[in-house]
């Protein structure tokens, strides 16, 4: 069967990175929705706790519930409270729902400082405070997200000056509204990795943790290591002759003999179907025909084949971007931890 092994030694040198770029690990807040990018929800967040990280994001109340044993403190970004946990805060993204957070909901108030998908407007900031103070609800904290940090041009720099106004606006409207100085976070992976002097409460760190992270070579840090590596098994092998044609629509036409091996992953297991006649393993390995849902033919005689050990170098040959490969792998795949040194 296809599995996925997951190296905490790379986990934790990623984590090492981020901790010195943060000056703290309790600064870190882990994000883990989707499945933690594919990598495993428990599986990630148990490696999270062995190293320290208290701090964690997720995208609804169901990934909440499964990490809640975990963490200290979970930041739902997209959904609404259906019981009480003193450790879940909820995001508001806009203020026609704040009806659907009871009273005494700890929230934090996304504010939208240029991306234009979720968050108050810059100019209901002060209406915001008004309905939350009116709604009862605790707001613990006001936060942004940057929509190109990962680029080289001027719009990070711009999104900050004016995050920078919305945090000064609002211990302003904290103090009259008689709330507590709310915490401030704004820093993806790669905004984080723009500072020369982090200062911000927190920072939500994704990609970077699972050494994927990539970046302009102005901004690049190559000391990040990937730590999710896919495997597939053989279903069958065949000594096919020259001009015999491989898989759905015979796209492929064999050149010479040789031997060609079916492996248990395909598109239904999440390898995207755009790799077809097009997709190189790690170690030279070719893959011929269509993927198919739960096969993929290549020149190999490996009992067992090694897809990708980095999203990034695989994402290149269907021309996307490291989170579609690695979101793509079904939750059902086996998932294990490695290690070759004794654990904390």
């Amino acid at each position: 069967m296809a599995y996925i092994t997951l190296n905490i030694d790379n986990f934790f040198n990623n984590l090492d990175i981020i901790t010195h770029q943060t000056k703290s690990k309790d600064k870190i807040a882990l994000v883990l929705k989707d499945n933690a990018y594919g990598h495993g929800l428990l599986e990630i967040s148990m490696m999270a706790q062995k190293y320290g990280i208290k701090r964690c994001v997720v995208q609804n109340s169901d990934e909440a519930e499964i990490v809640k044993d975990f963490f200290d403190y979970i930041l739902v970004l997209s959904d609404f409270p259906t019981y009480y946990n003193p450790k879940i805060r909820y995001t508001i993204n806009s203020l026609t729902t704040l009806k659907k957070f009871p009273k005494n909901t700890k929230v934090e108030l996304k504010v939208d400082t240029g991306m234009h998908r979720n968050g108050i407007m810059v100019e209901e900031l002060s209406l915001a405070f008004q309905k939350i103070k009116e709604q009862g609800l605790k707001l613990e904290a006001v936060f942004t997200h940057h929509r190109s940090a990962d680029e080289v041009s001027s719009e990070w720099y711009w999104q900050n000056s004016v995050f920078k106004k919305v945090k000064q606006h609002s211990i302003e409207l904290a103090k009259k509204f008689q709330f507590q100085k709310p915490r401030f976070h704004s820093s993806n992976s790669a905004s984080l990795f723009r500072f020369n002097n982090f200062d911000e409460d927190m920072a939500r760190v994704g990609i970077a943790v699972y050494g994927c992270l990539d970046m302009p070579k102005l901004f690049s840090i190559d000391r990040f290591k990937p730590v999710l590596s896919l495997y597939a098994s053989k279903i069958s092998s065949r000594k096919l002759k020259n001009g015999s044609k491989v898989g759905y629509g015979a796209t492929y036409k064999v050149k010479k003999e040789c031997i060609v091996t079916n492996y248990d992953f395909g598109y239904g297991s999440g390898f995207l179907r755009v790799n077809s006649n097009n997709y190189i393993t790690p170690q030279g390995y070719k893959i011929i025909g269509r993927v198919s849902m739960d096969n993929s033919s290549f020149l190999s005689e490996c009992d067992e084949l090694l897809i990708f050990n980095n999203a990034i170098k695989a994402s290149k040959f269907a021309k996307t971007i490291s989170y579609e490969v690695l979101t793509s792998l079904k939750t059902d795949i086996s998932r294990k931890i490695i290690t070759d040194r004794k654990l904390p």
